[in-house]
């Protein structure tokens, strides 16, 4: 079997495939509840991602390659063997419009902001992803991509289109090519935005919100894997076991 097809079989495994019976309940769930946005806990967690001092210290190094999208989604620039797009939610960009994509959006920035158009190379609704060419690419470098997830994650993003913010969570499990975090909040224009390990390497992409005010339910996204297996852009060797 290649890579490509292994990638592709695990994407579309069955429900009944994943492992252990929460993860079950998780995909599940994830048929009937499709949010844009979901608060985990009572307490909206987001901190500017210059103040930012959590678990994720790979934060500082990746977080120049994150993109606010039209005013109202979230991007990461991500490395390809064929050049450097930028990944986000397919529901973000409608092919053929034109995107506006400006970086380091951030209270206090620490680098020279880009603003730039980009145009669409491809978009799905399963997985839910987009991949976006830049006319101008910004003097960052782009995020790499992995299959290996963390015990906590990090989501950085540009909630409600403004400056950029981070989140830490628990990593809740992995079913039907979708990633599951909980204890992490996003809102309306963090779709798109990548979900980073405690190594620094993009696992997946948030899409959806399923946690609850008061503690329960998880936020969740498509998976690295899952997307490299449905793109005809990205390649085998774009994503590894890091």
């Amino acid at each position: 079997m290649t890579a490509r097809a292994a990638l592709a079989a695990t994407a579309w495994s069955a429900i009944a495939a994943c492992g252990g019976s929460s993860q079950v309940e998780l995909c599940e769930a994830s048929q009937a509840v499709r949010l844009p946005r979901s608060q985990c806990g009572p307490g909206l967690e987001l901190t500017p991602v210059n103040q930012y001092q959590g678990a994720i210290a790979a934060v500082a190094d990746r977080e120049d390659a994150v993109v606010l999208i039209n005013g109202n989604c979230s991007g990461t620039l991500i490395a390809a063997a064929a050049g450097p797009v930028v990944l986000t939610a397919g529901h973000c960009v409608v092919p053929g419009d034109p995107v506006l994509l400006a970086f380091n959006v951030e209270d206090q920035p620490d680098g020279d902001r880009l603003v730039t158009d980009g145009a669409v190379l491809e978009r799905a609704d399963e997985p839910d992803y987009a991949l976006i060419r830049l006319d101008r690419m910004p003097a960052i470098a782009p995020t790499p991509l992995t299959t290996r997830p963390s015990d906590r994650l990090a989501v950085i993003q540009h909630p409600r289109g403004g400056p950029k913010v981070v989140a830490e969570g628990n990593y809740g499990g992995a079913c039907g090519g979708q990633i599951f975090y909980t204890d992490l909040d996003t809102l309306v224009g963090s779709s798109g935005a990548g979900v980073v390990t405690r190594a620094g390497y993009l696992l997946g992409v948030h899409t959806d919100g399923d946690c609850t005010r008061d503690g329960t339910g998880s936020n969740r996204g498509w998976s690295a894997g899952s997307i490299v297996a449905a793109s005809l852009y990205l390649q085998d060797a774009d994503i590894a076991d890091r």
